[in-house]
């Protein structure tokens, strides 16, 4: 059988205390709780102290940076905002910029040559006022670089007094510069580039250093602006340049030959050249009159070469004389203007030909016998007259020339070609001052060759030839029998040169 055991507690037994050991407990328990209250107090001692503390430093931060704070490279750490300025402004008092110019050595100005100066701006303490003083602690474990603008100032008119006294501003050590030009350089024409020289603009180049001096720089360089250096006026883009540079090649590559019948004369670039004007330093100078008048000019000696209107020629008479015949109205002639106008395009253009000049009058033939060998002979003292075609008589008369005692009446020599042919005519004298002519003659051929003197028919005259003209010589008419006068209208040609010679 199993047995249980009762649940009820069995019978407390007290056993007494001695006294001594209780008051032993209880001065145990007052000590404890005596240090605790010193353990305490301790420790608000240390937090109301850390807390003073705290506030303290704190307190000290509103008006000093934190620690590890660098301001435009300054180590900032614990100095006030005065105290940072004072610094920025230390290192302005020994400020100077270096002055670049072209061709000329660097120069310095000092911050004391234009009173340069640190001004405050507020900005440094404005960034003291935005640190938070109670994180004094987090610039012990961190470090802070700030930038802030460092406001200066300085003598714009000292700056001007100095800008004025540089090297680079003095006019004897300034070279202008050149525009660009053409020129002939080994055998053609090209372009010369311009050159810069170190002309000042010293208005500009002030502006340049006193952006500088804005900007705290240490250098400027005034080719780093445009405008400081006065520029040429004509570089080699120019396409004014380009133009000329083409129409000048054109001008060299012109070749005009001009024939005279067997001879030839050549106007090429060579010659052409000679004709352009160069300075010493070798630009061409563009000056359209002078070398159109060198084309007038050459066009005036080819006329005085080979003009022949207006000369005397040598001429072998069918009679065996030999007489020299003066030519006012026949012969080669140059028009001058019209042939300097063609030459002077073909040039331009750079023609390359081979023609004759421009002729306002034309002969048969070049060379000293410009007559040729088809021709009218009219002998005055003979009284005789010969129509040659290719050397060959095709007519020939007995002539009455003008009255030779007369010096109104008398034939004049010279070469002469036919102006026009009629039939009939009426030849009629001067007028009178009544209104009539002082005379009227019709003819049924009328052929002039010299004004009003002419070839016509003359059924009046008795006879011709012999000593007829020595009293019964006409009015200046070459006077021929109807028959021949009928003859020569139907043979005779406007170019064939009429001679007339005693």
């Amino acid at each position: 059988m199993r047995t249980t055991k009762s649940a009820r507690p069995g019978s407390v037994v007290y056993v007494p205390m001695d006294k001594s050991e209780f008051r032993s407990i209880i001065f145990s328990e007052k000590k404890k709780n005596k240090i605790k209250k010193i353990v305490i107090l301790i420790i608000l001692m240390i937090f109301v102290i850390g807390c003073c503390m705290y506030a303290g430093i704190s307190y000290y931060y509103s008006y000093h940076f934190f620690y590890g704070t660098t301001i435009n490279g300054i180590d900032s750490s614990n100095k006030t905002a005065y105290e940072v300025e004072q610094e920025i402004a230390g290192k302005k008092d020994n400020y100077t910029i270096q002055v670049r110019a072209r061709m000329q050595d660097p120069q310095i100005i000092t911050g004391k040559d234009i009173a340069y100066k640190y001004v405050s701006s507020g900005a440094v303490l404005q960034l003291l006022k935005t640190q938070k003083s109670g994180e004094w602690i987090s610039g012990l474990f961190e470090t802070k670089n700030y930038m802030v603008q460092e406001e200066t100032s300085f003598s714009r008119e000292k700056l001007e007094e100095q800008v004025n006294s540089l090297n680079c501003a003095k006019k004897g050590n300034q070279i202008a510069p050149e525009n660009a030009y053409v020129s002939f350089v080994n055998s053609e024409f090209t372009i010369v580039p311009e050159t810069e020289g170190n002309e000042l603009n010293t208005r500009e180049a002030y502006q340049v250093i006193c952006r500088a001096i804005d900007n705290d720089a240490a250098e400027v360089d005034l080719e780093s602006d445009p405008k400081a250096y006065e520029k040429a006026d004509v570089t080699k883009e120019s396409s004014e340049l380009q133009n000329m540079v083409n129409t000048y090649k054109n001008l060299t590559k012109a070749n005009i030959t001009y024939t005279f019948g067997d001879e030839t004369v050549t106007l090429d670039g060579n010659t052409i050249k000679n004709w352009l004007q160069f300075d010493e330093k070798g630009q061409l100078l563009q000056n359209d009159e002078a070398f159109r008048q060198h084309v007038v000019d050459y066009v005036a000696q080819l006329a005085a070469d080979h003009d022949t209107v207006g000369t005397e020629r040598q001429f072998q008479t069918t009679s065996g004389r030999t007489v020299y015949v003066y030519g006012s109205a026949y012969g080669w002639k140059i028009d001058q203007d019209k042939e300097a106008a063609q030459l002077m395009q073909e040039i331009q253009s750079g023609t390359q030909t081979t023609r004759e000049p421009v002729y306002s009058m034309r002969a048969n033939a070049h060379g000293i016998n410009d007559l040729g060998d088809t021709y009218i002979e009219v002998d005055l003292t003979e009284q005789y007259m010969w129509y040659y075609q290719n050397g060959n008589i095709i007519f020939q008369s007995e002539i009455v020339s003008g009255l030779p005692g007369d010096p109104d009446r008398k034939t004049p020599p010279g070469i002469f070609t036919l102006n026009s042919k009629s039939s009939p005519s009426v030849l009629r004298g001067e007028m009178t001052a009544n209104g009539t002519y002082s005379y009227e003659q019709p003819v049924t051929y009328w052929m002039p060759f010299n004004g009003g003197i002419g070839f016509h028919d003359a059924d009046w005259q008795p006879y011709f030839g012999g000593d007829r003209y020595l009293t019964g010589g006409s009015h200046g008419c070459i006077n021929l029998p109807p028959e021949n006068a009928g003859q020569l209208y139907s043979l005779i040609q406007y170019d064939v040169p009429i001679i007339c010679f005693y």
